[in-house]
């Protein structure tokens, strides 16, 4: 029987039960419904054969309700093993009404000595189980109040005698079902509890970092290219660091797209360095996975261009503009520029990084690649994808 009973938490977090007020109302009526059950034994003493042994069973489903509420009321007792023996003793203190009941008062439909107490067990297993398991104890303690009747299967459909079994079907199941949303409702508020924790641990630790290293970072960086020469590698690699660590501590913070999809600007963050700057929107830029793959991987070739053509201390700026129905990223340096012609040279020599790297990649995504430069002002590339990408058509 698979348990319903809760979501353990990580040991940072409070415990959040849901299921307390179910089992709170169990224990109320069963206790409610042992005192029914003492009043109906008061005052249909003509009923019973053995009226004293009644009080006896009576007096054990009393012990046997303030032990059963007791060791139900911790968590961890809520077994398989204690279940059973709660559906066993029910079951033995129905089936006692057919020694201490005349017969012919059971066959009269006159309620077992249990009265509604007996729905106890069914309740308690719809909320450990759910509705199946709720619906066998359901099934297994109607049975045993239908036996009481002493009727043929052919004239039990025909009188009272799967009323009360009904009642308690339906009422299991739907304790079960309850059950169920509030698990699953208790996990969702946990695992929300648990999230908004360490998200204020992390803007905690982000702050210290911030102050700290970030600081120090940043310092190492600006000192090393004011001193040049092996202080200037020294204070590229920190910078690079810093830019590092910031993208982690960004990407921390996002939350996870839906399947399918990629945060593009997650991805880009990636690309930052003390050289290369990454500005995008605050809210996730998403796209397909293969489009914001390929787009990262066009936007790194643009980037690997830069260092290879500009040089180390050239700077590069990527900025993400998301359009609505398209996505659009800018890679900009402050490089040299491109001589008129060169592309279409190199792409004539068999160098197609960019006509491939680059322009094919986002044509097949069905967008668009630009590329504008003038000598001594830098180059700019500027891509195109839209939303719904669809693959360009290839003219023969």
């Amino acid at each position: 029987m698979p348990s319903q009973s809760g979501h353990a938490p990580g040991p940072n977090y409070p415990t959040i039960s849901m299921q307390a007020p179910l089992w709170r109302s169990i224990a109320a009526f069963r206790f409610a419904s042992l005192a029914y059950a003492g009043i109906l034994l008061l005052v249909r003493q003509q009923y019973y054969a053995h009226w004293g042994w009644a009080w006896a069973v009576l007096a054990g489903m009393t012990a046997w309700t303030l032990a059963s509420t007791i060791a139900y009321a911790v968590p961890a007792r809520r077994t398989r093993q204690l279940l059973t023996a709660d559906l066993l003793v029910t079951v033995l203190a129905v089936l006692s009404t057919a020694l201490l009941q005349y017969p012919n008062a059971a066959h009269a439909g006159v309620m077992p000595i249990t009265a509604t107490w007996l729905a106890g067990p069914a309740l308690a297993w719809a909320v450990v189980g759910g509705a199946r398991a709720g619906a066998v104890a359901a099934v297994v303690i109607g049975a045993c109040a239908v036996f009481l009747r002493h009727q043929p299967l052919t004239r039990t459909y025909q009188s009272t005698a799967l009323d009360g079994p009904v009642i308690l079907l339906m009422a299991a199941v739907l304790v079960g079902y309850i059950s169920t949303l509030t698990t699953r409702a208790e996990r969702t508020l946990q695992r929300a509890t648990e999230i908004e924790a360490a998200s204020r641990e992390r803007e905690r630790l982000a702050r210290s970092i911030h102050d700290s290293v970030l600081q120090v970072l940043a310092m190492v960086q600006r000192r090393g290219a004011e001193a040049g020469g092996a202080a200037a590698e020294i204070g590229r690699l920190a910078g690079q660091q810093e830019a590092a660590l910031r993208a982690l501590i960004t990407a921390d913070g996002h939350v996870r797209p839906p399947a399918g999809e990629l945060d593009l600007s997650l991805l880009l963050a990636r690309e930052a360095s003390a050289s290369v700057s990454v500005i995008t929107p605050a809210e996730p830029v998403l796209l397909a996975e293969r489009a914001a793959q390929e787009t990262t991987a066009a936007v790194r070739e643009a980037l690997d261009n830069v260092r290879r053509h500009c040089g180390d201390a050239a700077q590069a700026w990527v900025l993400v503009d998301d359009e609505v129905s398209c996505v659009s990223i800018t890679v900009r340096d402050d490089g040299p520029g491109i001589a008129p012609g060169r592309l279409a040279e190199a792409a004539a020599e068999g160098r197609l990084g960019v006509s491939h790297a680059i322009d094919g990649r986002i044509r097949d995504l069905g967008g668009s690649a630009d590329i504008a430069s003038t000598p001594g002002t830098g180059t700019e590339v500027r891509l195109r994808v839209p939303r719904a990408a669809q693959p360009a058509v290839r003219k023969s």
